[in-house]
């Protein structure tokens, strides 16, 4: 696209499967699975995140003049805001009202996972300036594609306080984390609340297992063909009832278990020798992420037990430091995560507009801060000192 300055090239990617995987993860790191090369070629190759389905890939990729990629940002070209949980509908609704085009829009994200993660990708060695010329390069790109706006969301706190200080409005949300506090067992973490919720997760969770359930959590080389195909039912089912429409295809699952089966946990639930539900979770060095869930079906609590607490069996039982549990969703904190922050970063092209959007964000993030400091304080299940 451009010389970046000091040696340096930035050039825009339109195929991930363009720059190979070992200088992609080079420059992701080990840790998140999310903005690793074959997560991110698996939703391109199969059909899940394309120009056809509203995801441009215009992937930046940075290199020095023998042409070592030293950092990269997963990049597209949008035209709706679907499958991004950090959500913009109400800016374009009123800057298309005003007469303005909002898309196309840039988005720097990990397609359909409202996952923290680095979005600023660098390998160790990389100049020191080089996250500011990938943020550069961005707006540069925006600039020739005149698109509206570029969004970076979920970036790191470090990423989101870098992309402010670049004049990016920075935007904050909330989501429910579960923190590992060296519990040995699950039973640990139940000494941890107050009496009242842990009666009430025992319940859940012998309530989950009434009428003969039987869950199999599956990871590696245990995970079939046979367990994708169940699961992209229920994925399919889940979907049609809240969304309309599926964002994966069956084909990216089976990229997954091909590619990246020893970073998924596959939780299935089973009755009368069927598979009836199932949630899908990706796990690096110090997270499990939860991802997906379908069920077939009503199972009282067999959500809770599925997605929560069988997650929090895993974390402890891999020493992982914490459970990200997705979007949305208060009911978490009763059973043991607790709301945090979350990020984005937002270039406006439009002066006017940027200044009624800085305005809204400014007030919206006191807002959430002041409730996620209530609902802590409010609804945590944790023991008080007083105890």
């Amino acid at each position: 696209m451009a010389d970046g300055g000091g040696g340096v090239t930035v050039k825009v990617v339109s195929a991930l499967s363009d720059i190979p995987a070992a200088a992609w993860d080079a420059c992701a790191g080990s840790d998140n699975p999310f903005v690793s090369h074959a997560f991110l070629e698996a939703l391109e190759a199969s059909g899940s995140a394309t120009a056809e389905s509203g995801w441009l890939p215009q992937h930046l990729a940075l290199e020095d003049e023998s042409g070592t990629l030293l950092g990269a940002v997963p990049l597209y070209l949008k035209s709706h805001s679907y499958g991004e949980y950090i959500f913009d509908w109400g800016w374009a609704s009123a800057y298309e009202r005003a007469g303005g085009r909002y898309y196309p829009k840039l988005q720097c994200a990990v397609p359909f996972t409202p996952v923290t993660g680095p979005r600023l990708l660098l390998r160790a060695d990389a100049p020191e300036a080089a996250a500011d010329t990938l943020v550069a390069a961005m707006v540069e790109l925006a600039r020739r594609h005149k698109v509206s706006s570029l969004h970076v969301t979920f970036p790191t706190e470090l990423e989101w306080q870098r992309l402010g200080d670049a004049g990016f409005l920075q935007r904050i949300g909330q989501q429910f984390h579960w923190q590992n506090e060296g519990y040995g067992s699950f039973d640990e973490f139940l000494e941890a609340l107050n009496s009242r919720k842990r009666k009430q997760i025992r319940r859940e969770r012998r309530d989950a297992l009434q009428g003969g359930i039987e869950i199999e959590m599956l990871t590696g080389g245990d995970i079939k063909s046979a367990h994708w195909d169940a699961f992209y039912r229920f994925y399919r089912s889940t979907s049609d009832r809240k969304w309309g429409e599926a964002y994966l295809t069956r084909r990216f699952f089976d990229l997954l278990g091909e590619r990246m089966a020893e970073r998924v946990l596959l939780v299935m639930a089973k009755k009368g020798g069927r598979y009836v539900a199932g949630a899908l979770n990706l796990f690096g060095n110090e997270t499990l992420f939860g991802r997906n869930w379908g069920c077939l079906g009503d199972f009282p609590f067999l959500h809770f037990e599925a997605c929560y607490y069988r997650a929090i069996d895993f974390a402890i039982a891999r020493g992982l430091k914490r459970v990200e549990a997705g979007a949305q969703g208060q009911h978490k904190i009763q059973r043991g995560y607790l709301p945090v922050a979350v990020y984005s970063a937002h270039w406006i092209r439009d002066p006017g507009f940027a200044r009624a959007v800085a305005d809204f964000v400014k007030r919206e993030r006191h807002a959430l801060e002041s409730e996620m400091e209530q609902l802590e304080e409010t609804l945590s299940p944790f023991r008080c000192e007083a105890d």
